[in-house]
């Protein structure tokens, strides 16, 4: 009896200091303060070249671009303009975990900072990532705010996680040089 009770005081002890999977692991910030907007540095990371405010990348890309409503390593998720996004906002898909959450490389979604592998999560009624949630790293968690999104602009060249990673810091000072 007193093995079994040492037994379920080491497993009561083990799950004690077992990670949760409730709190969604998160990059962090990149290359520090950084005075760059989300558009330019969307498309240095991507290589989608749409130029002009992110909000309308959605229709610049007909034609040029693949468009679409599910996510994708190195597309660009493009989000509507509202009354707190005036020019729209562009994020950079950096991995997908399942069909309605993703991680991002962005920049500006926190002021003069380009953060990595941060959440968003598809709230949309029909699951269509029409309406999204996103981390926010000052606070630690997810924001309150849905915002509305138009899809996915599909970059030419496939890349993976590792590619954008290693390409971030590149890209931050090529978006820092042609803004």
């Amino acid at each position: 009896m007193r093995q079994l009770s040492v037994l379920f005081l080491l497993l009561l002890l083990a799950a004690c200091g077992s990670s949760s999977d409730s709190q969604p692991r998160v990059g962090g910030y990149v290359g520090g303060n950084v005075p760059l907007e989300c558009a330019p540095f969307a498309r240095a990371l991507s290589g989608v070249q749409l130029y002009g405010s992110a909000g309308d990348w959605w229709y610049k890309a007909q034609g040029r671009y693949a468009r679409s409503y599910t996510p994708e390593v190195g597309s660009v998720l493009v989000f509507s303009r509202t009354s707190r996004l005036h020019d729209g906002h562009a994020a950079v898909v950096s991995k997908v975990l399942n069909s309605r959450e993703i991680l991002v490389t962005q920049a500006n979604w926190v002021h003069h900072r380009v953060t990595e592998d941060q959440p968003v999560i598809d709230v949309s009624p029909r699951g269509d990532w029409s309406e999204v949630r996103v981390w926010w790293p000052p606070s630690g968690q997810m924001g309150m705010t849905a915002y509305p999104v138009m899809g996915f602009v599909r970059a030419s060249r496939p890349s993976s996680h590792e590619q954008l990673a290693a390409r971030t810091p590149g890209a931050i000072n090529l978006a820092l040089a042609g803004q």
